[in-house]
């Protein structure tokens, strides 16, 4: 599904997708652990299977995915491209990081709570904390709970 948001002058194109559950992904899993300092020796290794359904999506029926447009989440590893795993089921809280929709537009902030006030925070200093105000029509879509990027 691909929604179109119409913004003033400018067309802004978010791209939703539903999982499909309907059948099992089970790849190859080596359960060695990758070493990212020296190399070590894999010669114990153990092949065992991985289904992505059952290791990404928690909640089917309130999980969807959803593509990044832009850099506003830079800082925790979250770029242009990259496909969230986003979870409508979980309560949004304090610190998460979230999809929301905000005076039509949706985005991907951190979500922080402070007594009444609901702030948007990017992960990038390039961009500004975003006040959510009585004034703006504000939802949370829900919480971002894996992001998969291409390398």
């Amino acid at each position: 599904m691909i929604m179109k948001l119409i913004n003033l002058n400018r067309v802004k194109t978010l791209e939703f997708y539903i999982p499909d559950n309907s059948s099992k992904i089970e790849l190859p899993f080596f359960d060695v652990g990758i070493s990212a300092g020296f190399p070590s020796p894999a010669d114990d290794f153990i092949e065992l299977t991985i289904d992505l359904n059952r290791e990404f999506i928690k909640h089917k029926d309130t999980t969807y995915f959803a593509r990044v447009k832009g850099h506003s989440m830079k800082n925790v590893g979250i770029t242009d491209g990259d496909l969230l795993i986003i979870d409508k089921s979980l309560e949004p809280q304090n610190n998460k990081i979230a999809v929301c929709q905000i005076d039509g537009e949706f985005t991907v902030k951190r979500i922080k709570i402070e007594k009444d006030i609901v702030w948007l925070i990017a992960e990038n200093e390039d961009y500004e904390p975003i006040k959510v105000t009585s004034e703006n029509n504000f939802m949370i879509w829900g919480i971002v709970i894996h992001s998969i990027k291409s390398f």
